[in-house]
């Protein structure tokens, strides 16, 4: 135990120098993230408790980097357990030295890329953190031989917005040994999303899914990346009918704080595994959904927030004229309440109010009507504002899109700090205010729509509604990254549960009647 204390000990201090060699940028583009040793010790000790006793070990880990999970593996089995140990590695910078460390022990670590090379020896224990490349880092031909290689491998159509990470999921499922047991850490946004669909329909059909255990996002377990991690276990055999998969939540792995067995069958018809074990299946009868009364669209995105929204003061110090801007929120953080009112001109009653640059004619046309106007855009065009992504992409360089003011709003993203916390702020909008893209907007559609053109009193209702809405409920249709942020894309706001409107708009029309 002393010698191998001593190795770990050893293994860390290599580690923290390598990654001190390198910059955050290169080891995100690689998604080079080491296990902590206590998160890896977890992760082998759950092996020992699932794989067979009769068994000797066969141990593969497909991005090994220096070793945390082998160095893990030798703390946790005894060493006549241990058959042979087998680890890739594609960065020079970390495998030539995790080569040196471990030479004379069982584990052979190989230089290369995992998902080029050809299996010679099947795993009965395969043990990975896979490296957390976002898909834009990968090049279109690269990502083509991977989507044609997982499809060949495993049967796995992934999506093309999929990471690094779900490639060497399905690529290693012709590594593993029949009944061969794999152990996954990897980022749990998979759980939800759309790119992760396939990955949950390869653990359904594929093998025998086990238990997924997931961190509480606010127990971010690599410190120098804000990933909300699973760990994923199954067994490479075909799943039986009445299967049940162990979801736990909170602690850590072996000691969770809360466990929850979920039919294989739920799991087929659920699109939110996150949602698992700290709430219940969506009841497939819950009445009304956001969608059903409103249309959900995300705010404006300017292109240049610093050139196209402005305060009073700025506007004037340029010379220009109100006429040639719109009312804009601010960020959330600058309303202190959720209701906005409004001015006699419509302007919401802020203590810092900006506008929206909302020009629609072309610059020949501004150049002969409003010179001044006409010499902003050009020190637009200086300063390269036109030549950014979005600015370029349009008819006229500096058009916003029409949108006009919501009346309801939601913030995207935001924390939970505690029970009563909500991360995420329904608005009430008096005002003509457009909104940014960092809130989602409501527009009230079919029936509510019409409900309020004759009630708007009943706006207020609404909006308590929508403030009733239970955290477990918006929680349940967002994501969460690492550190507790949660966001809600338009479409899951969409999918959130609010039955209560629409007996406040039977109660509306109740009134009107009577």
């Amino acid at each position: 135990m002393t010698a191998h204390l001593d190795m770990e000990e050893k293994r860390l201090a290599v580690q923290s120098n390598l990654d001190g060699q390198k910059n955050q940028l290169q080891r995100n583009k690689l998604g080079q993230f080491a296990t902590p040793t206590e998160l890896a010790k977890d992760i082998l000790l759950y092996a020992k408790k699932i794989h067979p006793e009769s068994q000797q070990v066969d141990f593969l880990d497909p991005a090994i980097g220096t070793g945390s999970f082998y160095s893990a593996l030798r703390s946790v089995f005894e060493p006549s357990v241990i058959n042979s140990a087998k680890g890739f590695e594609i960065d020079p910078h970390y495998g030539e030295p995790s080569i040196a460390l471990w030479a004379g022990t069982p584990l052979e670590v190989t230089l290369a890329d995992f998902t080029t090379q050809f299996c010679t020896r099947k795993s009965n224990v395969l043990i990975c953190n896979p490296p957390y490349v976002r898909h834009h880092h990968l090049e279109a031909s690269e990502k083509k031989r991977l989507k044609d290689l997982a499809y060949q491998t495993a049967g796995v159509k992934i999506s093309g917005l999929a990471g690094l990470y779900c490639y060497f999921l399905a690529i290693s499922h012709s590594w593993m040994t029949d009944d061969g047991i794999a152990g996954w850490l990897i980022p749990s946004e998979f759980m939800d999303v759309n790119y992760g669909k396939q990955i949950k329909e390869y653990l359904l059909n594929k093998v025998t899914l086990l238990h997924i255990h997931r961190f509480d996002p606010s127990d971010v377990q690599f410190s120098d990346a804000l990933v909300s991690s699973a760990v994923v276990w199954f067994k490479k055999s075909p799943p039986t009918e009445n299967q049940v998969v162990e979801f736990s939540y909170g602690g850590t792995l072996n000691t969770p704080r809360i466990t929850k067995n979920i039919s294989r069958d739920v799991l087929k018809t659920e699109t939110k595994w996150s949602r698992f074990p700290v709430s219940e299946a969506r009841e497939k009868h819950d009445s009304h959904k956001i969608s059903d009364f409103f249309k959900i669209r995300r705010g404006i995105a300017t292109g240049d927030n610093s050139f196209f929204i402005r305060t009073e003061k700025e506007i004037s110090d340029d010379g220009l004229s109100l006429e040639f801007f719109s009312p804009i929120l601010p960020s959330s953080r600058y309303l202190p309440s959720d209701i906005i009112d409004s001015d006699e001109k419509g302007y919401p009653i802020l203590e810092k109010r900006l506008f929206l640059l909302d020009v629609k004619d072309d610059e020949h046309t501004i150049s002969k009507a409003h010179p001044r106007l006409y010499e902003y855009l050009q020190r637009g065009k200086m300063d390269g504002v036109s030549e950014k992504y979005l600015c370029k992409n349009r008819p006229l360089w500096y058009k916003q899109e029409n949108r006009g003011a919501s009346p309801f709003i939601c913030t995207y993203m935001g924390r939970a700090d505690g029970k009563s916390d909500k991360p995420f702020r329904f608005i009430l909008n008096k005002s003509n205010a457009k909104i940014t893209n960092s809130f989602l907007a409501m527009y009230p559609c079919g029936e509510l729509e019409m409900a309020l053109s004759t009630n708007p009193e009943l706006a207020n209702e609404i909006w308590q509604e929508l403030n009733n809405i239970t955290l477990d409920k918006l929680l349940g249709e967002g994501r969460v990254y690492g550190g507790g942020l949660h966001k809600l894309e338009p479409k899951e706001l969409a999918n959130v549960p609010v039955p209560g409107i629409q007996l406040a708009i039977e109660r509306t029309l109740e009134r009107n009647v009577a």
